[in-house]
């Protein structure tokens, strides 16, 4: 799989801070029976790579990501427990240089223009957009599409269930991020079946 096919597993990839890794499986299983392919686990939680370990053994059908990746070792981790893809919210050439060495694809993340112009010079065609309402949202990206139509992206940060439709139809855009698929609320409440509803209406956003 390439980097730049991870942004048409699914219109919206659930990024998720799990605090339980008991959460992981019927998340992710959530997750699929309503129709989203993949999953972003952040590194944001000391359960975050336990999670990942169960999900990619138990829900293999599930393309389940790293996200949050910062710091030395932590590609290698994500990789080790079971991770396809990696997502940083910024970059350094030794991060790059790290995550690269995995072999996984990736999604960079990048909020300025002389940032995405450099991911450009190392072959880099699809991004992440972090964050992306503060960033500048919508207007931001489509004044991109011009002096940048070879890359696509995906925007995450601050984008609802409202907004992600708006973001979709932009022509660079190929999928967001978005954590109202795993609320912390519903998974402390074990709501799945609401999550596989949720999931089920941004399957069909596309």
């Amino acid at each position: 799989m390439r980097s730049t096919d991870l942004l048409d597993l699914s219109p919206v990839v659930p990024v998720a801070v799990l605090e339980d890794a008991e959460h992981a499986v019927p998340l992710a299983r959530a997750l699929l029976h309503g129709g989203i392919r993949t999953i972003e686990v952040t590194l944001r939680t000391n359960a975050a790579l336990s999670s990942v370990e169960r999900i990619a053994a138990e829900v293999p059908e599930i393309v389940v990501g790293v996200g949050t990746v910062t710091e030395s070792g932590q590609a290698k981790a994500a990789a080790d427990a079971g991770a396809r893809y990696l997502v940083t919210p910024g970059w350094t050439e030794r991060l790059l240089d790290e995550v690269d060495s995995t072999g996984l694809p990736n999604l960079p993340g990048v909020s300025t223009v002389s940032e995405a112009l450099r991911l450009a010079e190392r072959g880099a065609r699809a991004l992440k957009f972090f964050p992306a309402e503060p960033s500048g949202g919508i207007p931001y990206l489509k004044a991109l599409s011009s002096p940048l139509p070879e890359l696509r992206f995906c925007p995450t940060g601050g984008i609802s269930q409202v907004s992600a439709a708006d973001y979709l139809a932009l022509p660079n855009v190929g999928c967001v991020g978005g954590s109202w698929l795993s609320d912390p609320k519903l998974l402390a409440a074990g709501e799945w079946d609401r999550i596989e509803t949720l999931a089920r209406e941004a399957a069909a956003l596309r």
